[in-house]
C-alpha cells in the first residue's frame, strides 16, 4: 500500500478559507480518500449513510483547532473507491475496520480516539473489539448496536427501516441514479424525514446529489446492506446476543427526534459498553453532528481532552 497526496489541497467552499487537505491511500482493493487536519491527540470521524466524509465538515473546521482529526470516506463511499476486481467481496464493518487501521498505521497512529454515527459507527465497535489496545475512547451519534436486536421490526418501526431492503435490491441503484431528479427524490425525502427539521439539508442537499450522482457512488453505499444484512437478520431472529462489553471510555450523544434509531434504545447501552455517558440531543433527529453542531463538537472537545491516554 502506499500513500498519495495527488489532490493536495482542494477548493472546497466550506471550508474557513476555502481549502483541505485530501489524500489517498492505496490499500486491500480500495483507494481510500480521507481529509487530514490539525495536530494533536488524533481522532477520526467515521461517517454513516447516506453521507460521506463532508457530512463532518461543520465538525472538522472547528475540531482541527485542538487534535489531528483523519476524515475518511468509507471504502465505496465519496471519493473512496473500489478496484474493480474487490468488487465481489462483501464491505462489511470487518473490512471498513481494517481499512481504518491500514489508514491509522500508514499514518503512524499507535492509538486514536473514533468519532462515529451510523455505519461508522457499526466500524468503530468492530475496530475495538478487534484492536481494543488502539483507541484511546470512543464518541457515538445515534449508534446502531447490538441491544437493538429484534427492536428493528417492531410493528410500528418496521416502516421505517424500509430501505434496508431497497437497497439490496439489484436494480435499486439504476432506478435512484437515473438522473438528477430521481437521485434528487430518494435523498431529499430521506434526509428531510430523518432530520429533527425537514429543511436541515436544503441548503446542502444539492452537495448530496453531485456525490451520489458520481459513477459507483450509490452502489458503494448499498452494497453495505448487502454485507450487513446476515447479521441484521440474525438479529431480527434470535434477539440480541451475549458479548463482552467494549471497555474503552465511551460517550453517546442522540437525537431524541430520530425516526429510525430511537433514543429509547439507548436502554440496552450499559449492557454492551463498561460504563457509557449518555445524553440526549434536543432537537435533533438522526443527524445530531450537523443538525447541532456546536453542542456537538463542545462534547467531543471535552470527551477526547479528558481521554489522552
Amino acid at each position: 500500500m502506499f500513500n498519495s497526496d495527488e489532490q493536495g489541497k482542494a477548493r472546497d467552499l466550506s471550508h474557513p478559507n476555502g481549502d483541505w487537505n485530501h489524500h489517498y491511500l492505496e490499500v486491500n482493493g480500495a483507494k481510500l480518500h480521507y481529509v487530514d487536519e490539525g495536530e494533536g491527540l488524533p481522532i477520526f470521524l467515521l461517517h454513516g449513510w447516506p453521507e460521506f466524509w463532508w457530512t463532518w465538515h461543520r465538525n472538522l473546521s472547528v475540531l482541527s483547532k485542538d487534535f489531528r482529526v483523519i476524515v475518511p470516506d468509507l471504502r465505496g463511499f465519496g471519493k473512496s473507491s473500489i478496484a474493480p476486481s474487490a468488487g465481489s467481496t462483501p464491505t462489511g464493518a470487518d473490512i471498513h475496520a481494517q481499512d481504518i487501521i491500514a489508514l491509522a498505521d500508514s499514518l503512524g497512529l499507535k492509538r486514536f480516539g473514533i468519532v462515529s454515527h451510523d455505519v461508522g459507527a457499526y466500524v468503530s465497535q468492530q475496530l475495538t473489539r478487534t484492536w481494543p489496545e488502539r483507541v484511546s475512547g470512543l464518541f457515538f451519534f445515534n449508534a446502531p448496536y447490538p441491544g437493538v436486536g429484534r427492536r428493528w421490526v417492531q410493528a410500528r418501526h418496521v416502516k421505517e427501516i424500509w430501505y434496508q431492503t431497497f437497497n439490496q435490491l439489484p436494480w435499486a441503484a439504476k432506478l435512484v441514479g437515473y438522473d438528477r431528479n430521481t437521485c434528487r427524490l430518494y435523498f431529499e425525502n430521506m434526509l428531510s424525514h430523518w432530520a429533527y427539521d425537514p429543511n436541515a439539508f436544503t441548503e446542502q442537499l444539492e452537495h448530496w446529489i453531485d456525490n451520489f450522482m458520481q459513477p459507483g457512488n450509490l452502489e458503494g453505499g448499498f452494497a453495505w446492506y448487502a454485507a450487513n444484512h446476515a447479521s441484521r437478520i440474525a438479529l431480527i431472529e434470535h434477539g440480541a446476543p451475549t458479548l463482552p462489553k467494549i471497555s474503552v471510555p465511551s460517550r453517546f450523544f442522540w437525537g431524541r427526534h430520530d425516526p429510525v434509531l430511537l433514543c429509547d434504545w439507548v436502554d440496552r447501552l450499559p449492557d454492551y459498553f463498561a460504563q457509557p455517558i449518555i445524553e440526549i440531543a434536543e432537537n435533533a433527529g438522526h443527524f445530531v453532528h450537523f443538525e447541532q453542531p456546536a453542542a456537538s463538537n463542545e462534547r467531543i472537545r471535552g470527551f477526547f481532552q479528558s481521554h489522552k491516554g
